[in-house]
């Protein structure tokens, strides 16, 4: 994802929307720290994520300065929509909070009203309490949910971007089946996938794939390894396409030879599970509905207990470990779906005790009247003798 993916005034309208929202939360200056919603504003891809950065937005027009270690300075102005880098740390160590205090000051911050981001993952403990203690009184809100608020009902042109995506993670399911036969390492089947995403023209997903296979086929997010196919074996598979970081995922099945009654059985309530919550999902439905017609079904044949996972979740421009945007199908979710949104719908069942899972993962696009499927693939369990 670049400046070059949108046009400039699609950009203007993000940046315009994102000051609107700072002043009407009574602030003057937010600070964002996530990469997602650093690039969506200003649509940059570099690895600047894996140490400290921020990008403050102020609510009135002025430029836009990230703040960023010195390596990443040549490619933020080629390939972003800032104006300016306030680097740190290039060519000999510098301390990243100090800087930080620094800018902070030339900017004003500390006699300002100062909302900031703190993602999870992207933001270090020690950074936080440091970032506290150099703002002090000027922060006063954390608003994590603004920029999601924001972004999360997706553009034409990002639809394009997920839908291009689900045709390659289609392609990449193609090229793993293709590979599937006695002997083939989990490893090998992946590696297939990796192959046929990267040629298609995906970066890597943000999240590494889950590949399991035989007795480890209960591991809700177990990832490949070197165990190798035997006859009976039943595998799964959760993959992802991401054209220019809009991602769109897959989760399918196959047995290498005829599947057992169980996995039949277990499957065919995944199916089940998918459709229905596929059938209450439209704009203007809170979330928890597709979660509770989802539920209802294993509930209904009395094998709930084996759910492991979220029945869905918002999907984003992920960058690692994360595809995933903060809305969620599950128990008590306040979240409503609204049209031009990009969901997952992920019905599973994983038995400890039968050493055998049944997964389906399958991506919408939310409309007014119901979804776009962007899975390109049949939901069935694919027999590959």
């Amino acid at each position: 994802m670049s400046k070059h993916d949108f046009t400039p005034a699609e950009f203007s309208d993000r940046l315009a929307r994102t000051r609107k929202a700072i002043a009407e939360a009574g602030l003057d200056w937010l600070i964002l720290v996530h990469p997602v919603s650093i690039r969506w504003l200003i649509g940059q891809d570099n690895k600047s994520y894996t140490t400290f950065q921020c990008l403050p937005i102020s609510a009135t027009d002025s430029e836009l300065v990230i703040f960023s270690r010195g390596m990443d300075v040549n490619e933020f102005l080629a390939e972003s929509m800032v104006h300016d880098v306030r680097s740190y740390n290039g060519r000999e160590p510098e301390d990243a909070m100090q800087a930080f205090s620094k800018f902070a000051d030339d900017l004003g911050l500390k006699s300002k009203r100062v909302g900031m981001e703190v993602p999870g993952v992207y933001l270090s403990a020690p950074h936080y309490l440091a970032l506290k203690s150099i703002l002090g009184d000027a922060l006063v809100a954390e608003p994590n949910g603004l920029i999601p608020s924001l972004k999360m009902t997706k553009s034409p042109k990002e639809l394009d971007y997920h839908r291009k995506s689900a045709a390659i993670a289609g392609q990449a399911w193609q090229a793993l089946i293709g590979s599937v036969a006695e002997g083939v390492s989990e490893l090998a089947l992946s590696g297939a996938a990796y192959n046929a995403i990267l040629s298609a023209g995906s970066m890597l997903p943000a999240s590494t794939m889950n590949l399991v296979t035989g007795e480890r086929s209960c591991f809700a997010l177990g990832g490949p390894t070197e165990r190798q196919l035997k006859r009976g074996d039943t595998g799964l598979v959760e993959l992802g396409g991401a054209y220019r970081r809009y991602t769109s995922t897959l989760g399918r099945q196959w047995n290498l030879g005829k599947p057992s009654s169980r996995l039949v059985e277990m499957f065919a309530l995944v199916k089940e599970a998918s459709a229905a919550a596929m059938a209450k999902m439209k704009a203007g439905v809170p979330a928890i509905e597709p979660h509770e017609a989802l539920k209802a079904v294993f509930v209904k044949a009395g094998v709930d207990h084996l759910r492991q996972h979220t029945s869905g979740y918002g999907m984003a421009p992920g960058f690692p470990p994360s595809w995933g945007e903060p809305l969620n199908m599950f128990g008590g979710t306040n979240d409503v779906l609204k049209t031009g949104m990009v969901v997952t719908v992920e019905p599973a069942l994983f038995s400890r005790e039968d050493q055998l899972g049944a997964r389906l993962i399958d991506n919408c696009i939310i409309t007014e009247s119901g979804v776009e499927l962007l899975s390109t693939t049949p939901q069935n369990i694919v027999v590959v003798d």
